[in-house]
């Protein structure tokens, strides 16, 4: 029961937000297909109310899986300078087969990063996951707690280091197995990308406190630990505004 609650709470956050990164593009950019781009977030919305009623874990990650397929069924449209060189036929990894997902993959494994060392500062085992918990070996908790981070911290950055331009397509690599993967110089403008938007300060939903973006994964890994040993009733997910 207490795994559905935390799986659901996670998941309810990384749904939210990636209507809010559907809706900032829209605001940003008057050419974006409205039409689409509104179903989409018309989906999301429908997929929240359900998840509200999921009666089990396997429920829980249904819907995120529908929930999924809606958002990155539209992110190709999101993509509004270099279209041709970051084209997005939906996510793939392990290898990622085009330079839109290589992106998303390399900020992943950054966010992951920054989620592990958070939750081993506030002393919780980034191991033990409630929704990921199928896999040994595997950083479940982490992999958890980024669910409801991917938009905001990685999708976002990826969409505006294309759309601004400062990433080109000259800078990724075909290896010999087919993966795509990113030069050296690319992974170093990524990098610093990475940092400086982790600078930039926002106003925490439940804290209504400014931090800087990048101590989100502490605050979130903190309110998880407050919540795992009872001093609150229960785990609230970081919403983008």
């Amino acid at each position: 029961e207490q795994a559905k609650k935390l799986a659901y709470s996670f998941i309810l956050g990384k749904i939210a937000n990636c209507r809010t990164v559907i809706q900032r593009s829209l605001r940003d950019h008057a050419q974006l297909p409205g039409a689409p781009l509104n179903e989409a977030v018309q989906a999301l919305a429908d997929c929240i109310k359900r998840l509200e009623k999921a009666s089990s874990l396997d429920h829980v990650r249904g819907i995120e899986g529908e929930a999924a397929r809606a958002y990155f069924s539209v992110f190709d449209y999101l993509i509004v300078a270099q279209k041709e060189d970051f084209k997005f036929n939906g996510r793939n990894r392990r290898p990622p087969l085009d330079k839109m997902n290589a992106l998303l993959s390399f900020l992943y494994t950054l966010l992951r990063l920054d989620v592990q060392a958070a939750l081993e500062t506030v002393g919780l085992d980034p191991a033990v996951g409630f929704l990921h918990r199928d896999r040994p070996g595997r950083p479940g908790l982490a992999l958890d707690l980024m669910e409801e981070l991917r938009p905001v911290m990685a999708d976002r950055l990826a969409l505006s280091l294309v759309n601004r331009k400062q990433i080109s397509s000259d800078g990724f690599i075909i290896s010999s197995s087919g993966a795509i993967l990113m030069d050296s110089d690319t992974r170093k403008t990524v990098l610093e990308a990475w940092q400086k938007r982790k600078q930039q300060e926002i106003t925490h939903p439940y804290l209504n406190e400014k931090i800087e973006l990048g101590l989100i994964p502490y605050v979130q890994a903190l309110l998880l630990a407050r919540h795992l040993r009872g001093d609150i009733d229960g785990y609230p997910p970081f919403f983008w505004k």
